[in-house]
């Protein structure tokens, strides 16, 4: 299998959060004959995988609805200093603020850092732009007219590696913060292959806090049976890399799927231990996992 060029690389352990510097940008044109030195799932009993953004190609839908939600209630609320007023930037503040954070969290933390200070509302607020339950919930509303416009398909490469596992006796869980990762994964044909799935609604059943709180893995650890020392993590967020990494996680494996320079070295300081551009790149040609 050929090498990735721009997001291969790979974090020591113990130093989750400090910056790769050079040595990590070197690490991103590994051979495939180094990227088969790292510790990659040969060596965990269970995987946890992340839905959107890893297993289906949902993220952008997400953002895209994320994005009108903000930008209406930007205008809504006009400050006098130009600068908090600047819209919601793709792929940047969804990265950042939103990515893997509950509907709720996430924009709450989008709004403080556009120094908005809406009153904090609830989840049954109507949408809308007078609080942050009403922001979340007009995304909401923005991503099920999305979702409906058309299916969402599975990553090849995940799909691929998902299979190998399966047909392995590799138990493996679906986590979402989204409350359609069920339909998401049943429309992608893949939901079958999972042992346990701990999505948004069930994560408000249980009140588990949200990435990057440890919580919604721990749980997905424990319906597997399986110890977090021997369970790997795969995510696309920075909130999710560090909830891997604070659950004390065997493996944090960061999936970057942008075409920016910056992304895949954020997933390093945030706690990921390797860095692949396509979960294609964990095994070779012949379906063996790299070891």
């Amino acid at each position: 299998m050929s090498a990735h060029p721009r997001t291969t690389a790979e974090n020591p352990r113990g130093n989750a959060t400090a910056d790769p510097g050079p040595a990590a940008a070197d690490r991103g044109h590994a051979s495939a004959r180094d990227r088969s030195r790292l510790p990659l799932l040969r060596d965990v009993r269970a995987v946890v995988f992340d839905t959107d953004g890893v297993i289906t190609d949902s993220a952008r839908l997400h953002a895209a609805a994320w994005k009108t939600a903000f930008d209406a209630c930007l205008r809504a609320h006009p400050s006098r200093d130009p600068g908090p007023e600047r819209p919601f930037d793709l792929p940047a503040d969804y990265l950042r603020y939103v990515d893997g954070r509950s509907r709720l969290d996430g924009a709450a933390s989008f709004l403080a850092s556009r120094e908005l200070r809406l009153p904090a509302g609830s989840p049954d607020d109507l949408p809308g732009t007078g609080t942050v339950g009403a922001v979340a919930a007009r995304k909401e509303q923005l991503f099920v007219e999305r979702l409906s416009q058309g299916r969402i398909e599975a990553y090849p490469g995940t799909v691929r590696l998902l299979r190998i596992l399966h047909a392995r006796g590799v138990p493996m869980a679906a986590v979402s913060a989204s409350r359609h990762a069920g339909e998401l994964l049943r429309d992608a044909g893949v939901f079958e292959l999972f042992a346990a799935l701990v999505e948004g609604a069930e994560a408000a059943r249980l009140a588990l806090p949200g990435k990057p709180d440890p919580a919604l893995f721990l749980e997905a650890a424990r319906r597997l049976g399986t110890p977090v020392e021997h369970t790997a993590v795969v995510e696309d967020a920075l909130a999710g890399v560090e909830a891997g990494r604070r659950g004390g996680f065997g493996l944090v494996i960061g999936v970057d799927r942008t075409a920016g320079p910056d992304t895949g070295a954020a997933l390093l300081g945030h706690g990921a231990d390797v860095v692949v551009g396509d979960l294609a790149e964990l095994f070779d040609d012949d379906g063996e996992v790299q070891p």
